[in-house]
């Protein structure tokens, strides 16, 4: 069985790839120039080449959450794991939450910049810039206390 599903996913994957060198040829052939300039040819060419790509991306995407998924329901222990590493995740975006300004955005002389109004959105702006430095610090932490452990040995 697992023979099986192997060779249709190489036949599925040759496929996907020989539609996208179609749409590769297509366009080399029109030109870039042409392309730029006419809106039919866009039209023809391009959209359905976007259409495509947007459809390859959101299956593959699925494809792998339903497997991840998949795979953890059949391994407890990596189900356990991985909770733990979420939960981990979710603390430190409470701390990243909790630390972050919901005031407005200004500039350098004091006044507010366009769209960058105090609220919510300000709120989770800064929150995301803050668990993005957390999560830094952390993987410097890790790395540098792998690299001391390494000239231990």
């Amino acid at each position: 069985m697992d023979n099986k599903f192997s060779k249709i996913l190489t036949l599925v994957a040759g496929l996907i790839g020989l539609i996208a060198f179609y749409f590769f040829i297509r366009i080399v052939m029109i030109g870039d120039d042409t392309i730029e300039t006419d809106e039919a040819v866009q039209a023809s060419v391009v959209s359905p080449f976007i259409t495509f790509a947007k459809i390859v991306l959101i299956a593959t995407g699925i494809i792998a959450v339903v497997f991840s998924i998949i795979n953890l329901v059949k391994h407890p222990q990596v189900l356990k794991r991985t909770l733990i590493g979420v939960g981990a995740l979710v603390v430190l975006l409470v701390v990243a939450y909790s630390v972050s300004s919901d005031a407005a955005v200004t500039d350098t002389v004091g006044r507010v910049l366009e769209d960058g109004e105090a609220g919510s959105v300000s709120k989770w702006v800064s929150t995301g810039i803050n668990f993005s430095a957390i999560l830094g610090v952390v993987g410097l932490g890790f790395f540098l206390f792998d690299f001391v452990k390494s000239l231990a040995k």
